[in-house]
């Protein structure tokens, strides 16, 4: 084979596999989401295990705390809580499952007396993107662990349509430590 053919069938490869590639886009300065007919990335929960534990910090202008179970059978489990002037203002269950390769980030919020924000059967899904950078990436949504510290990068639409980025950043509970 002639070097203008390899080269030609190499820019032939690269054409073809590269946007597969970089499919995924800019939603916000932190935050990825899947480009058009992109698939989410291959990840399992071990990709995740680090999360395990208890988290608190700052974000939304109030206390947030997260707790995440270690992954049993492909699913972690997550459990999210917003305190603003001494009041809870809203929670999160959520769960990180395996699912075709891949995970998904599923999420259903809830008003302090534990009325749902979503329909009964209805959740909010974040599917897995890429690990890049240091950062885990799901649809409109990324973790930056750090030591004992780790940073969450939410895209969030206004009710003007635009998208706004909020960031969560919390320091892991130390397992003796009391909380207020």
């Amino acid at each position: 084979m002639t070097t203008v053919w390899r080269a030609a069938l190499f820019m032939s490869i690269f054409a073809f596999l590269v946007p597969a590639a970089l499919a995924h886009e800019r939603q916000t300065e932190h935050t990825l989401k899947l480009g058009p007919g992109e698939k989410p990335g291959a990840a399992t929960s071990a990709d995740m295990a680090w999360l395990a534990g208890h988290w608190t910090g700052e974000g939304l202008g109030g206390f947030v705390e997260e707790m995440w179970t270690p992954a049993r059978n492909g699913v972690m489990l997550g459990a999210f809580r917003l305190v603003r002037d001494g009041k809870p203002a809203f929670y999160e269950l959520m769960t990180i499952v395996e699912e075709d390769q891949s995970l998904v980030l599923r999420v259903k919020h809830f008003n302090p007396d534990m009325t749902g924000w979503e329909e009964k059967d209805e959740t909010v899904d974040f599917p897995f993107v890429t690990r890049s950078g240091g950062m885990v990436h799901f649809a409109g949504v990324a973790f930056q662990p750090s030591d004992d510290t780790l940073t969450i990068f939410l895209a969030v639409e206004g009710k003007d349509g635009r998208v706004r980025e909020e960031s969560f950043r919390y320091r892991r509970v130390a397992a003796d430590r009391k909380e207020p």
